[in-house]
């Protein structure tokens, strides 16, 4: 699972096991660890009390919420993109759940064997 923050943009980007995973067991999670031992986690989990896509953030947490109903959605079709927009303090948080392409051109070192095919590979330009 990938996580982008971008401003008040934050998004995560799936891959085809990171979606059964969430289909079967309600969750997925990955985790980055730092110098000095502290290590941010970053959850997607499916929660029933949400109707849309939802996130906290607390003691280097940050869990994203998603209705199961939503996730099923999501999970078992070819929808790309689940997103929301929360208030916050300053203005507005954008939240992007994607499943994750494979880039048109293979890049060194990426192992993009679980990726979810391109949509436009064999066609036009070459990028990601």
């Amino acid at each position: 699972m990938k996580l982008r923050i971008k401003g008040n943009t934050l998004r995560l980007r799936l891959t085809q096991g990171e979606i059964r995973a969430l289909a079967e067991r309600g969750q997925v999670e990955s985790r980055t660890e730092f110098p000095g031992g502290t290590t941010l986690v970053y959850r997607l989990r499916t929660d029933d009390e949400n109707q849309e896509l939802s996130v906290i953030y607390k003691n280097n947490l940050m869990e994203f919420t998603l209705s199961s109903a939503s996730a099923e959605r999501w999970c078992g079709t070819d929808q790309v993109t689940v997103s929301a927009e929360r208030d916050v303090p300053g203005g507005k948080l954008q939240l992007v759940l994607e499943k994750d392409f494979a880039c048109l051109v293979p890049r060194p070192g990426e192992d993009e064997s679980d990726h979810f095919p391109h949509p436009e590979a064999g066609h036009g330009p070459s990028r990601c």
